[in-house]
């Protein structure tokens, strides 16, 4: 049977599809949740997100952070207790197949998921084990996550995992056509609190609660792509600027690390992450999936949408690299056409890190 939050009987709750089934798409007033989860409406406690129908694994034993750091394009070996990061598990082709946010308390680490991908991610870690002293463990079942942007100080004594982004880490590199300190993400300060699932709607209480749309349109404006719906069988880090909080440049080897020095150094990523404003002219705002279109050529898909509670309709997508980043696209839902001006994520002219300094005279050893 399928996963249903014990928080889908609050009053108004209506399930969401898709990646978030199981748990609630709103309350009732999407557009409250919103403001209520970003902390701008004052005086009320600002509202945290049921995310209980997120996986959860569990590596513990002296060499859990040794291990974890051979296997994954993040380095984790020294990884202070408390602070959170994230690491990918790449194919040899360097595509995603794992993307997880990683939190240790000095005794286990913690991986988040997506929900179908605890099972299948403890099995593979399981089988990777060898000799090492290393216990790995899907306890999706007896955990569960809740997401806030504004630090719930009641909730000071609960593990929880701080997204990284959009901060570029220690060996990483960022990919967007935009400094730092002006990244929407900055915007978005995401929190993920881990608590007993057993506890949850008492650890909840009388706290206001925002669904995933509510989520989903902050992270979509904060540029953050997601597991599942920006990636498909052909996805690579350089495509979402996932180097910057997930890959570390200077680690030891890995699965997939070739593709990514390679495509870093010395190529560019086929496809590029851009962010979509929508026309909000329609009552209606297009499904992900998509077809995206420069003049009459299919250029990419989308992958996120949401109505935001200041911009309206946006949305994420994934387009060729060659597109021009000036050109009006058109996103066409079965026919149901909408008009869409671009922002720049990922640089048209990102990689190429070494070729540039040495002319491509020499390939990284």
């Amino acid at each position: 049977m399928s996963y249903l939050s014990p928080l889908l009987n609050r009053h108004g709750a209506v399930q969401a599809a898709g990646l978030d089934a199981g748990v609630a798409a709103h309350y009732g007033d999407p557009n409250k949740e919103q403001r209520l989860l970003a902390g701008y409406l004052g005086k009320p406690p600002s509202a945290v997100v049921d995310l209980s129908h997120r996986g959860v694994v569990t590596v513990s034993g002296r060499d859990r952070l040794s291990w974890l750091n051979t296997l994954s394009s993040q380095s984790v070996t020294n990884l202070a207790p408390g602070v959170g990061t994230e690491l990918l598990l790449l194919s040899v082709q360097g595509r995603i197949e794992y993307d997880a946010r990683v939190v240790d308390d000095g005794a286990t680490t913690w991986l988040i998921v997506e929900t179908d991908e605890a099972g299948p991610l403890a099995a593979w870690l399981n089988s990777m084990k060898f000799m090492l002293r290393v216990d790995v463990s899907d306890v999706s079942a007896d955990w569960a996550v809740l997401g806030s942007v504004v630090e719930v100080p009641e909730w000071n004594g609960q593990l929880a995992w701080t997204d990284p982004w959009p901060h570029v880490g220690d060996g990483g590199w960022s990919y967007a056509a935009i400094d730092e300190d002006s990244h929407p993400g900055l915007e978005r300060p995401w929190r993920e609190y881990l608590v007993p699932a057993a506890e949850l709607v008492a650890t909840v209480g009388d706290r206001p609660l925002a669904g995933a749309w509510a989520a989903e349109a902050l992270r979509i404006a904060a540029w953050r792509p997601r597991r599942g719906a920006e990636t498909d069988e052909k996805t690579i880090p350089h495509e979402l600027d996932l180097l910057r909080t997930a890959v570390h440049l200077e680690k030891g080897c890995y699965k997939g690390q070739e593709t990514v020095a390679r495509v870093h150094n010395l190529g560019h990523p086929p496809r590029r992450l851009v962010f979509l404003q929508l026309d909000g002219s329609q009552h209606t705002i297009p499904a992900a999936g998509s077809e995206v279109f420069s003049g009459d050529r299919k250029v990419g898909v989308v992958t996120s949408v949401a109505q935001h509670y200041e911009m309206g309709p946006i949305a994420l997508a994934l387009i060729k690299r060659t597109v021009d980043p000036e050109a009006e696209l058109m996103v066409d839902d079965a026919g149901e056409k909408y008009v869409a001006s671009q922002e720049t994520i990922v640089a048209t002219d990102a990689g190429q890190v070494v070729g540039r300094a040495t002319g491509f005279l020499r390939a990284p050893r």
